[in-house]
């Protein structure tokens, strides 16, 4: 059973930094299709931030690119989110999402972190 704990949320000024992390366990993060990071600010619906795929190419919102850049560490099982230059519109909890290749496939989330970032 893959399970996905993310961690690194907090409260930060405009224009810091923090870095979220995304501890997998279960199966290897090389073994997915993709890992990814998604967003859901309240009253709208969940977006993707950022994610990489197996292949190693990544997929982002426009939003959030030179700003924002996902990561592997092999050793840890773990997938990151570095998020530079934060802005207000950055805040919302943040989703760890993990796709299992085999069919059907599968998709897994982590529980979120919230990240708020002050005027």
């Amino acid at each position: 059973q893959v399970q996905l704990v993310e961690s690194g949320g907090g409260l930060v000024q405009t224009g810091g930094s923090l870095r979220l992390s995304c501890a997998v366990s279960g199966r290897s993060i090389f073994s997915f299709k993709s890992v990814g990071w998604y967003r859901q600010a309240p009253g709208k619906q969940r977006e993707l931030v950022e994610e990489i795929t197996n292949s190693g190419g990544t997929n982002y919102a426009d939003s959030v690119k030179g700003r924002f850049t996902i990561s592997r560490d092999a050793a840890k099982n773990t997938v990151y989110l570095q998020m530079n230059s934060l802005k207000p519109e950055d805040t919302a909890v943040y989703y760890c999402k993990v796709v299992v290749f085999t069919p059907p496939e599968m998709h897994f989330w982590g529980q979120g972190t919230q990240v708020t970032v002050s005027s």
